[in-house]
């Protein structure tokens, strides 16, 4: 299981932020959102049979619950990437269709906590808020909010709705996985084929930081260094916490701007000798040359990228018995049984809420009467 060549040249690519983590993952990720679509269409209402809202400011219901449009406007102000091209009508209109459906979602979530009676204190959205601006001076912090028109305020019930929805899905999803050794080893015996390495391979981790704001950021902190000055004062105190004894994959969480290896703590997986050698030398060498637990940091055009050499492995049948093989078999099982029963266990909470999305009902109405009218066909010739 290797990942895309193209994975390792992230650093040496125009855009910095090209995606680049295994195979496996990715497929398993285009799955998981075909999936989450479908369940979202599905239980996502537009509003057929229900009253409309008595103001045009309410996009969606909840329960009872209204979604208004200055609420979905401040989320926005949250996430969209502050850059001088604008975006057009339709490019802002379908990204806060998309922020709707999220905040349905959470709305779903947070309700949940409510009956479980989950709760986040104070102290910890402040940890939370603390973490999220580490790596900007206070008054530098202050002035994108201000550039968002949004308060601290505003940021700290942001983070505790998240922290919030984020303990339902540990407590009702992740705590419910188990993986058995029957099903590791049903696994194995059924690709076998796919541990018997013909070439030495490398495992390699990485933590991406541009120069640049990132549209995607998907680390646990939301950080995102957004000029070069910051992206190298980030890999700095990376690497300083790396020295303190902080854990690569956790830093990875917490930090990379890469979309797609952060969650997976940096982890590329594994690279053969000959994918290697299509790399670019500097980073070619510096695996090659590199012992299993060292860090390097390579750096061009203001973006870094702190690269872990996490193994070796020369080449052969790898058992079962082998720890990395049965590491990786109960990961990937873990990984997928979550992936389902995530999109699971939303569209359970959906289907038993009542559900009103005006917005989108508003988007569908519209179009259908900027619709060309339908011309009747041509007659046949002769008739």
């Amino acid at each position: 299981m290797t990942p895309d060549v193209g994975c390792l040249l992230s650093l040496f690519v125009k855009d910095p932020r090209r995606l680049c983590y295994p195979q496996r993952v990715r497929n398993l990720n285009r799955l998981s959102f075909v999936v989450g679509l479908v369940a979202g269409i599905a239980v996502t209402g537009c509003g057929q049979g229900a009253k409309a809202p008595a103001t045009s400011d309410v996009w969606a219901v909840v329960d009872g619950h209204e979604i208004r449009k200055a609420e979905v406007d401040k989320a926005y102000r949250r996430v969209a990437p502050q850059n001088p091209q604008a975006a057009s009508a339709d490019e802002d209109l379908g990204a806060k269709l998309g922020l709707v459906d999220e905040l349905i979602t959470q709305h779903v979530l947070l309700a949940r906590a409510r009956a479980l009676k989950i709760e986040v204190t104070d102290a910890e959205v402040e940890t939370a808020y603390g973490e999220r601006k580490r790596n900007l001076p206070d008054a530098a912090f202050l002035e994108e909010l201000k550039a968002r028109n949004l308060t601290v305020d505003d940021m700290k019930q942001s983070l505790r709705d998240e922290l919030l929805a984020d303990r339902v899905m540990e407590r009702e999803v992740k705590s419910k996985i188990s993986v058995s050794d029957q099903e590791i080893s049903d696994f194995y015996n059924k690709n076998r084929a796919q541990f018997n390495v013909p070439e030495t391979q490398y495992r390699v981790a990485q933590i991406v930081i541009t120069p640049m704001r990132d549209p995607q950021i998907r680390n646990r902190l939301k950080d995102d260094a957004i000029t070069p000055e910051e992206a190298a004062r980030k890999a700095q105190m990376l690497m300083g916490r790396l020295k303190g004894g902080t854990a690569f994959s956790t830093l990875a969480m917490d930090y990379s701007e890469d979309p797609q290896s952060a969650p997976q703590g940096g982890d590329l997986g594994y690279i053969s000798e000959s994918q290697l050698a299509q790399v670019p030398p500097q980073l070619r060498d510096v695996v090659l040359k590199a012992q299993p637990g060292n860090v390097s940091v390579l750096s061009a055009g203001g973006a870094h990228t702190l690269v872990l050499l996490v193994a070796r492995e020369a080449a052969g049948q790898r058992e079962l018995s082998t720890p990395t093989v049965r590491d990786g078999i109960n990961t990937q099982l873990r990984e997928r049984k979550e992936q389902m029963l995530r999109v699971a266990y939303l569209t359970t909470l959906r289907n038993d809420a009542k559900i009103s999305n005006y917005l989108a009902r508003q988007i569908v109405d519209g179009a259908a009467k900027s619709a060309p009218p339908a011309t009747a066909p041509a007659a046949s010739p002769g008739k």
